[in-house]
């Protein structure tokens, strides 16, 4: 205890002593000496008379520190502040019950804590120059026993330690006391940075920006000024409706747009003493733009596709592309498509999937590849489509549809299709004998030619010629016209003087062969032919006596069909003649010429042979050929005159 009231004589020796430094009042007085040294007197006295009765575990150091009466209570350990903003240091304090308060006083020290230098009063005005307007009490009646001071607009040369000095009197004399215990104030430089709030932003929708400075206090109002800066640009002030309120808080209204995104806006508080911060924040608008895409186009074959869809927004939209090949959409991504297998054996495909932008590439385009693709954009709730058609160039070889064989009198119905884009210009032709073209009918992608009743005269070869961008492809077809075999009527038999003579004259196209089913049981027998256009007329002559059956049979034949027909036997010359109208002349005619014949066959044969690739399909006139069966085969002769007629 002892060593304690040391303590507090030393303590209040340099009370004194400090009242003599510190204290700047020029009137100070030999009574307040005396005052002084009374106290530490009582000081010594209290001491003597407490000793035994101390707490042997009371501490000095504790937050509530009592000295003669008179108790402070600090903010406890170092006070940081940034440089220009504020700190506050809490002080409370008691004192002894015949003391009255008239006024308090801080003090700053310097490092080595013995000079202090006055830097607020709560009566005086004139204080030290440069925390002059700075400093004040937070509550200006002293009698609440709240000496809390707050410091404003600080400067890192206001670093230290701070002391407390109040004035007043006791026992109706002045008296002052200065607490010993002293606040530590550590100023930094200017770290804090201003709070910026940004609401959702939305195109075309009025915002509001605000910007609150650093620190809970400031004697100066800062000054907050806006400026935004868009990629690639200088800084530059923003136009908006700025406002300011309570010097600490300022707002920026405006309305933002595509063209505010992204865009760093910066709020910047300015303090006293060139003291500044800020804080920088990126905007997000929301916002879509129109969609961007390929426009219709068109690609030759073979040739590589390539289609883009895109859309400016925020956020991103989900940009897919589809080709629909059937009725339902199926979701299977594919960047670039060089498999054009795989795309066309899909019903339906989705060709590729991306954010913003998406790019469908397709090699070795094939025709298949044209049609509709559509363009899907997922943003946010909405859902946009675009849609383009690609028409891919290409030319297939023409095709030829229909019979190319049509019978006498019925009806030729041929198409050509030329599959290309664009269509291609059709023309049907006829060639004619000397090579030159007939033209028979034209029109674009398809073109069908139709002749009714067909005739002998509409064989030939066709051309259908396709016109495609310059570029000509000719297809070629053979068209016959055919006839069914067909025996006329004025075919008939005659016996007469003991010779049986048969006469069979058949129509066909091609020509006909005629053949005798009695000549397989006779071994002789004479014949001739004669051939006119469509028309062949076969004779024959047998002895009466070698014939065991009362008909003869013709069969004409041809590749389309056959006729067969009995041919009855007229024993009376006279009769047969009135039925068959002048028969019986015909074969006394023929009975002549198939002697001379026989002369000539020889002959005949020699120049048939020499001539045949001279006679033309429109011959009109007619050979006579005598034929023996020692000789040669009907048969044989009616192919080589069939032959020679074509």
């Amino acid at each position: 205890m002892f060593d304690t009231c040391a303590l507090l004589f030393g303590q209040n020796l340099l009370h004194i002593s400090q009242g003599f430094i510190v204290t700047e009042d020029e009137q100070a007085t030999f009574f307040n000496i005396r005052v002084k040294m009374f106290v530490l007197i009582w000081s010594i006295l209290l001491c003597l008379v407490t000793a035994s009765s101390a707490d042997p575990g009371a501490s000095a150091m504790t937050e509530l520190q009592c000295f003669f009466g008179f108790c402070i209570s600090l903010s406890e350990g170092e006070i940081t502040a940034d440089a220009g903003l504020c700190a506050v240091i809490h002080c409370s304090f008691t004192f002894a019950p015949d003391f009255e308060v008239s006024s308090a006083a801080w003090y700053k020290c310097n490092q080595s804590e013995i000079a202090c230098r006055e830097i607020f009063h709560s009566k005086k005005n004139k204080v030290q120059l440069h925390f002059r307007g700075r400093v004040s009490l937070l509550e200006p009646d002293l009698n609440q026993r709240n000496c809390s001071i707050i410091i404003n607009d600080l400067d890192q040369s206001d670093s230290g330690t701070y002391q407390l000095r109040v004035n007043g009197s006791r026992n109706k004399g002045p008296y002052e006391f200065t607490f010993k215990p002293k606040a530590s104030v550590s100023v930094k430089a200017l770290t804090q940075k201003p709070t910026v709030e940004v609401p959702a932003l939305t195109e075309g929708q009025q915002t509001t920006l605000t910007c609150t400075a650093p620190g809970l206090c400031s004697g100066s109002d800062p000054i907050i000024t806006w400026t935004w800066r868009r990629s690639a640009e200088d800084d530059s002030y923003i136009t908006g409706n700025i406002t300011t309120t309570h010097g600490r808080n300022s707002s920026l209204t405006f309305t933002p747009s595509a063209k505010h995104h992204s865009t760093e806006v910066t709020c910047k508080v300015n303090f006293r003493g060139n003291k500044s911060t800020q804080e920088t924040v990126t905007l997000n608008v929301t916002y879509v733009k129109e969609m961007k895409m390929t426009e219709n186009i068109s690609v030759k074959e073979r040739d590589t596709l390539n289609l883009t869809c895109s859309i400016d927004s925020f956020p991103p939209a989900l940009v897919m592309w589809q080709k629909p090949f059937g009725k339902n959409v199926q979701n299977v991504i594919e960047v670039n498509l060089q498999n054009d297998t795989e795309l066309l054996n899909r019903t339906e495909t989705t060709i590729q999937v991306d954010t913003g932008s998406a790019t469908v590439i397709i090699y070795n385009v094939t025709a298949e590849h044209s049609g509709q693709y559509i363009c899907t954009v997922e943003y946010i709730n909405n859902t946009l489509m675009g849609k383009v058609d690609v028409k891919v160039i290409y030319m297939r070889e023409p095709v030829i549809t229909g019979d190319r064989r049509v019978k006498r009198g019925d009806v030729l119905n041929l198409t050509c299709s030329f599959d290309s884009f664009p269509p291609s210009v059709i023309i049907w032709a006829k060639l004619g004998p000397s090579g030159t073209n007939t033209n028979l009918q034209n029109d674009t992608g398809s073109a069908t030619l139709v002749i009714h009743d067909m005739t002998a005269d509409d064989s030939g070869q066709y051309m259908c010629t396709g016109q495609y961008q310059g570029k000509t492809s000719t297809a070629y077809v053979d068209i016959t016209v055919f006839l069914l075999p067909e025996i006329l009527k004025s075919s008939g038999c005659v016996s007469w003087s003991e010779v049986l003579t048969c006469v069979c004259v058949s129509e066909g196209l091609p020509l006909p062969t005629i053949t005798w089913p009695l000549l397989d049981k006779h071994t002789e027998y004479s014949g001739t032919y004669t051939v006119s256009k469509y028309t062949i007329n076969r004779t024959i002559t047998v002895k009466v006596k070698e014939l065991s059956s009362t008909d003869v049979q013709c069969v004409s034949t041809n590749e389309y069909g056959e006729a067969v027909e009995n041919l009855i036997i007229r024993t009376s010359e006279k009769s047969f003649a009135q039925e068959n109208g002048g028969f019986s002349a015909i074969l006394l005619t023929v009975t002549v010429v198939s002697l001379i014949v026989n002369i000539l066959l020889i002959v005949c044969l020699i120049f048939l042979w020499n001539s045949r690739k001279k006679l033309k399909q429109n011959q009109e006139d007619q050979t006579y050929l005598t034929l023996s069966k020692r000789d040669i085969s009907p048969d044989v002769v009616a192919q080589q005159v069939s032959a020679s007629v074509d």
